[in-house]
This record gives C-alpha cells, structure tokens and sequence, in this order.
C-alpha cells in the first residue's frame, strides 16, 4: 500500500509542485516541506522490500531526491559546491534514517549495484514500461520495465519529457537485440562464414538502420511532439544535478548496451577503456562485469579476420583493385563492413541529436550573450563529456579496422547484400518493430 501511495504522489504531485517552483508560484522549500512531512514518515525499512518493490521504490525516491536536490543547489547561495546539504535533516521513518542512508539501503535491496543515488538505470530502464524489439514474425530482444500501469514518470508531467524517456528505452532496447544477435559471435570456433553467423550479422545491420532512422525522426519531429530545446536545457536538464561532490549524474551516456556495442565492434580510441571506467559508478554490476569481459577479449572483427586469415594492418595500404580481389576471396567482409559502417552511422545520428537538442541551442545562446545555466551547464553532457569529444568518438567509430574497404564497396552493394539476406520466413523483407508492451 505505502508503495502505491508514494507512486502515486511521484506520478501526480511531485510534477504540480516541481512545475509551480519553477514558475515562482510556490517557495523552492515546498517540496522538501512535502516529502519530509507527507512521503518520509510512511516509509518502512528497506529489508521489508523484495527486490522488485526496491526497484520500483527506487525509482520512485531518484525523482524525489533529483527534485530536492535541484531547489536547493539552484536557490542557494554555493549550494552547487554543497550538495549533500540539501537532503540535510531529510530523515525517513520512526529510525529517522537520513535520506541518502534510506536510499542507499533501498538500492542495495535491489540487488543490481545500483548507485547511490538517481541513475540511468532508474530514470529510463525501470520507469518506462516494458519494450519488445521485434523482426518480422521473431522477437528479438525484451528490455523489461518495472512498472505494468502504462505510465512514465516525470520532473514536470511535461509530454516532451514522456517522449524523450521512451526514445532512449526504445533506442536501448534495439542495441539490446543488436548485442544479442552478436555476442554469440564471440565464442571460440565460431564460423564467421556460416549462413547463421551472416544472418546475425545482417540482422544486425537492420537494426541499426531502424535505430539511425528512430533518432533522425525524432529530430524532425516539431517541438510539440517532441521535447521543445528550451524545456530540454531549462528544464529537463536541470534535475541532473551531484547529489555529492564528483559523483555521476543520470545521462544517455550511461546506456550499457552502446558502451558493449563499441567494444564488441571496437572504436579507434586508445583511451576509451579508461573513458568508460570512469562512467562504472552510475552502472549496474552485471553491465560493469559485461564490459569488463567484453575490454578483455578481441573484437569481433579483429576474431573475424584471424579466422579467415585476413591482414587488418595491411587493408590501409591496399589499393582499390587489390581490395575488389580480396572481397572478390572473402565475400562475407562485405557484411562486416556494413556492419561497421551501420554502427558509426547510427553513432553519428546520436551525435546529430545532441547537437540538436543540446549544442545547437546552447550555442545561440552563447552567441547572443545570454550564456550557460549555472546548475548543470549546457556546454557538456551530464557526465561531462563536451561536443568536441563526442565528435571525437563518431569520429573513431567512422575509422573502425575495416573502413579501407569503401575503396571497394559501394553503399549500393553493401546495402543489397544486407537487404538480399534479410527475409522473414514468408521471404518478404522484414521489417523492425520496436513495441510497447501493454
């Protein structure tokens, strides 16, 4: 009952107060005055939670704690370099346990390595409802939700916001289905010239198309039906403050799936290891153990081309007539090559949404003196990571072990290879559905 009653205040009340704070109609301490006298004193110890109701309880607490957290260190003088003060005096129950200590008990009950604080995994993953990634007739890959009522919940009740959630769950369950056609590429005596393998791996290709194709038409989407660029760095933004010096706020840049993508398929950046070790605080243990394995192995085109005795370091100084003679011998890098060349392009599709929700806008803003948000600046993502690296990354994806082959594939060939192998069961090309489930 107590998990309804705190849901149902997040679903409803937590956007009334946040939307009338932000428009100066209630004092930024009116919703720390809500929780600590309405939601906290109900709350009972973590250890009566199953995992589940912690998981859901969890992502429940990450608004409420994003919320507090954004008034305080925006209405108080040097409150940015304090955070932890904002959830001073925040004591839950009849232990009168801190808010930081409840929330973390509530996340190790979860029993996923949950951070301790608002993650990636509890914004998106948990909040919107379960997603399938369907081919044709086949399903493909299911990314749970946490939640069965068909709501998501928000800052602000605002629909952009909806919007923006579901995007990113549906763009991570598509990676997800990617993954899983790939990752069983990795075992040793894989047949990389097997009619299986050449499926996953044009399947593969198909999806990464749909998931470029996903994002371009969400950046073409009027702001209405999208997420206005104002309410995106005003607001939307805003709520991924430090609850803690140095700790990792909730960002995109956290999605495990494409952090195992770029080392099942590699990226040309020596430093990228190190890049994503920084990012293991705001993971999951099960998706650090993941990369963990998946940094420590070959990639799968390095174990593709050992297998068919292909040179890798030679292909930047083959010429065009000596790569037709190779794919000419090994026709399946054609498929590689779309693989890779699918990968960079739905990379740079990401970048070309961040540009459009983010830096484009900022810039403007910049150029017409307005300037930065003091609380969570707009030059850079959440976790730091700046345009100028981001384009450093699509960069390095573009530059993968087999891109010296576009001397010799045309994007007419590799997409006709890809279309020509990639049939539902009644033969007809098939196509790629990302699905709620109700």
């Amino acid at each position: 009952m107590v998990l309804q009653q705190v849901g149902a205040w997040v679903l409803e009340e937590l956007p009334r107060l946040n939307s009338a704070i932000l428009r100066d109609e209630l004092p930024p301490g009116a919703m720390r005055e809500a929780v600590r006298s309405v939601i906290l004193p109900q709350l009972p110890m973590p250890g009566r939670w199953t995992p589940a109701e912690a998981r859901r309880m969890l992502v429940n607490l990450g608004f409420i704690g994003a919320s507090v957290a954004r008034h305080y260190q925006e209405r108080t003088p040097g409150g940015k370099e304090t955070p932890e003060v904002a959830f001073q005096d925040l004591t839950v129950g009849a232990e009168e346990t801190p808010f930081r200590a409840y929330f973390a008990a509530v996340a190790d009950r979860t029993g996923t390595g949950h951070d301790h604080r608002d993650s990636y995994a509890s914004l998106v993953r948990w909040n919107v409802g379960t997603i399938e990634v369907r081919h044709g007739e086949e399903l493909l890959a299911v990314l749970p939700g946490e939640f069965g009522d068909g709501r998501i919940r928000t800052y602000t009740g605002s629909g952009g916001e909806e919007r923006f959630f579901t995007l990113v769950k549906k763009g991570e369950a598509i990676e997800l289905a990617v993954n899983e056609l790939l990752e069983p590429l990795t075992a040793s005596g894989t047949q990389f010239c097997a009619e299986e393998s050449l499926a996953r791996v044009r399947t593969a290709v198909v999806l990464l198309q749909a998931l470029r194709q996903m994002f371009v038409d969400f950046a073409a989407l009027p702001p209405e039906r999208s997420m206005p660029p104002e309410h995106f760095l005003d607001v939307f933004r805003q709520f991924a403050v430090h609850w803690t010096p140095g700790d990792i706020p909730p960002s995109g840049a956290l999605d495990p799936e494409a952090l195992k993508r770029d080392f099942l398929l590699g990226i040309a950046l020596d430093d990228y290891d190190r890049h994503v070790r920084r990012l293991f605080p705001g993971l999951l243990t099960r998706e650090r153990e993941a990369l963990e394995t998946l940094m420590a192995r070959p990639t799968l085109p390095q174990q593709m081309a050992a297998s068919l005795g292909v040179d890798l370091a030679a292909l930047p100084d083959a010429g065009p007539a000596e790569i037709r003679r190779l794919l000419s011998r090994q026709p399946v890098l054609v498929d590689w090559y779309a693989l890779l060349a699918a990968h960079a392009r739905a990379a740079g599709a990401h970048l070309m949404l961040s540009k459009r929700f983010l830096f484009n806008p900022q810039h403007r803003r910049d150029a017409e003196g307005i300037g930065d948000r003091p609380l969570v600046s707009n030059r850079s993502g959440t976790t730091g990571m700046t345009e100028t690296f981001l384009e450093r990354l699509t960069r390095a994806r573009r530059e993968h072990v087999l891109a010296p082959l576009r001397r010799g594939v045309s994007a007419e060939t590799a997409n006709s290879t890809i279309a020509g192998g990639v049939r539902s069961r009644t033969g007809r090309t098939a196509p790629v559905e990302v699905l709620p489930v109700s």
